[in-house]
């Protein structure tokens, strides 16, 4: 079942008319099929239109929809022979970041990600995919692991930011995400990150430092959300429109910019609508990125991962 997002009100509207004329018993000399057919074809062409111009904050509302495919659902169509590895070795294990070895098209990688949980007991349970200092020390650890056996890291980015409490202000939350940035620098093996729903400040960047950064159409990848970012500019979250705007967060904004390096479709009306199909179309985008690598020696992919992000904001883009 599809959930509808406030700006998707009217094609809501004409999905359930449609739905209530198919549920109809069939009533002889009767037909409702020519009507049921106008009725799609004005819901596909509304679709279209709405999201053939989404606006930023539109977009941010799509990249947090609930229905997106998560962490796991890429796991269990992408990963195969999946080995989950927990905790830091060192406080506990947090299920905000979650990662294990497995094979991706015959390959074996490290695949490590933002989970943010499918149902309410399960958002908490994931701390709604914000991590803490112990969260990217699982990810280094697993990291690390992943050079030391020569596997390819995959990362997925989904997350509002790291978690701001002050338990892990108390734990190293800054030096945590700051070590996990360094250590994507370090990689000798090739890194690829995917933003699939919200990419959320350093929470985000410490498992995004890649050689290749992939972002699916309706995402978002941002210094700040909206609404801090508002509450910071304007004292009101409720200028959180504006803000989303200023921010340049969307995938076609950042591919302009040069932040990242593709933008993955998405199926009409966001994955939300068909998450088979993104997440069909991401182990693609992710297959064709690990292919540039094939060859390559551990110092030229570490190189050329530490040179794309040195070079960033070099060359003037508001020309």
């Amino acid at each position: 079942m599809v959930m509808f997002l406030d700006f998707e009100k009217p094609i809501a509207e004409l999905e359930a008319k449609i739905k209530e004329l198919q549920a109809m018993p069939a009533t002889p000399g009767i037909s409702i099929a020519e009507d049921v057919a106008r009725l799609e074809v004005k819901a596909d062409l509304l679709l279209r239109q709405t999201y053939g111009k989404l606006t930023a904050w539109q977009k941010t509302q799509v990249a947090r929809h609930q229905g997106r495919p998560r962490f796991n659902d890429y796991v269990k169509m992408l990963i195969e022979d999946f080995v989950p590895l927990a905790g830091d070795r060192a406080f506990g294990d947090d299920k905000a970041i979650l990662g294990g070895m497995g094979r991706f098209r015959g390959r074996p990688v490290m695949v490590i990600g933002h989970e943010k949980g499918a149902d309410t007991e399960g958002r908490i349970r994931h701390n709604f995919g914000m991590a803490k200092p112990e969260g990217y020390r699982k990810a280094i650890r697993l990291m690390e692991l992943a050079d030391r056996f020569g596997m390819a890291v995959i990362t997925l980015i989904d997350t509002p930011g790291a978690f701001p409490g002050i338990e892990a202000e108390a734990r190293g939350q800054s030096e945590a995400i700051a070590r996990s940035t360094e250590m994507c620098l370090k990689l000798k093996v090739p890194l690829v990150a995917v933003i699939v729903g919200e990419g959320g400040s350093g929470g985000a960047v410490a498992l995004a430092t890649a050689n290749r950064v992939l972002m699916l159409e309706h995402a978002v990848y941002s210094v700040i959300s909206p609404e801090g970012c508002a509450s910071i500019l304007w004292r009101s979250a409720e200028r959180a429109q504006d803000a989303a705007a200023a921010l340049k967060l969307t995938a076609q904004d950042l591919m302009k910019l040069g932040v990242i390096d593709a933008v993955v479709s998405e199926p009409l009306g966001g994955a939300q609508r068909d998450p088979k199909a993104t997440i069909a179309s991401v182990g693609h985008a992710i297959s064709t990125a690990l292919a540039e690598f094939k060859g390559k020696d551990g110092e030229a992919i570490r190189r050329e991962r530490r040179e794309k992000f040195l070079a960033l904001g070099r060359t003037p883009v508001f020309a």
